[in-house]
């Protein structure tokens, strides 16, 4: 096992996947303010140093202004959200379709993207520890499918223009597979890994993402891994997650059974998410992709960061 840490000569501590957009706000609408983000890492920084931030976009460069001119003690990686190239006729929630203006279009998106990743990487080198080329953009149920070739051009782009070291975020699955000729390409490998969405019982989840993880590094041992995303749901409307494997309860255990373990191996985890987020999958107000953080939306703390058993490791 190649050691993140080591390898990169970074301090452990705990991270976490941090979106900002409360109720009424979305990305490519309405953005958290100044005073919103602020609160928000006033909450985060007594329990994380190390902050996922999804895309490099108007959210994130606020999260960026807020920790330099509040010094606030975090550090990023920074992703850039490609959007499809392609379409994905197998996206199981009929999503991954557009027309091929539309794919145009993204195509100098996704160029654009990547340019402010390296432009933002070399601004703030103090922040921004690390880079993500992509967010799911390549398992086979994406609604964003961009091809691996295209992902290997960007790594090569981006590896000529900052220092800090590179990866892609992904599924545990693709890397074990057809994401393979990636990882030449990248520093270290991201593996999204969630058990509840494969229908796991708390009692089996962490031997699960501790499973899914050993996987990837015996596929490739030589490189550094990191989990980009682990959590545990609190609500279910039954569709992909069974409702009796979801509550705080089960979130509590996930999460504090993960941190232990991932301080023991000393694995960079990003646990997913800091809130709740409304603007999220269905209309339905169960949907578990509105219910995966550890603060609700009300910014006020779930049963994991009520408790006295948290053991703040920063």
């Amino acid at each position: 096992m190649t050691d993140f840490f080591s390898t990169f000569k970074l301090a452990f501590a705990q991270a976490i996947c941090y979106s900002g957009f409360r109720n009424g706000q979305q990305p490519g609408g309405i953005t958290p303010s100044y005073a919103e983000i602020k609160e928000d890492l006033l909450l985060l920084q007594p329990h994380w140093k190390y902050l996922r931030l999804y895309d490099c976009d108007e959210h994130a460069a606020t999260v960026i202004k807020v920790i330099q001119e509040e010094k606030f003690d975090f550090k990023i990686m920074l992703g850039a959200y490609i959007v499809a190239e392609m379409n994905n006729h197998g996206c199981p929630w009929g999503g991954g379709v557009y027309d091929e203006q539309q794919l145009e279009v993204n195509k100098i998106t996704n160029e654009q993207k990547i340019e402010r990743l390296i432009s933002w990487a070399n601004q703030y080198p103090d922040i921004i520890f690390s880079v993500s080329l992509g967010n799911e953009a390549c398992v086979d149920w994406t609604d964003h499918f961009v091809p691996v070739e295209r992902v290997i051009s960007f790594a090569k782009h981006v590896k000529k223009h900052i220092k800090q070291p590179i990866t892609f975020c992904e599924n545990y699955v693709p890397w074990l597979n057809y994401l393979a000729p990636l990882v030449e390409h990248i520093d270290f490998i991201s593996i999204h890994t969630y058990p509840v969405w494969e229908y796991k019982h708390i009692h089996e989840a962490v031997s699960y993402t501790i499973a899914n993880y050993e996987m990837v590094s015996q596929r490739h041992p030589n490189i550094p891994i990191v989990i980009t995303e682990a959590g545990w749901a609190t609500n279910s409307h039954g569709i992909g997650i069974h409702t009796e494997h979801v509550n705080e309860e089960n979130q509590k255990t996930y999460f504090e059974d993960l941190m232990e373990w991932s301080e023991n191996n000393k694995v960079l985890t990003f646990f997913f998410e800091a809130f709740d987020e409304q603007w999220k999958g269905s209309s339905d107000p169960m949907e578990p992709e509105k219910h995966w953080g550890v603060y609700k939306t009300d910014r006020t703390p779930k049963l994991v960061m009520q408790t006295p058993a948290y053991v703040d490791i920063k």
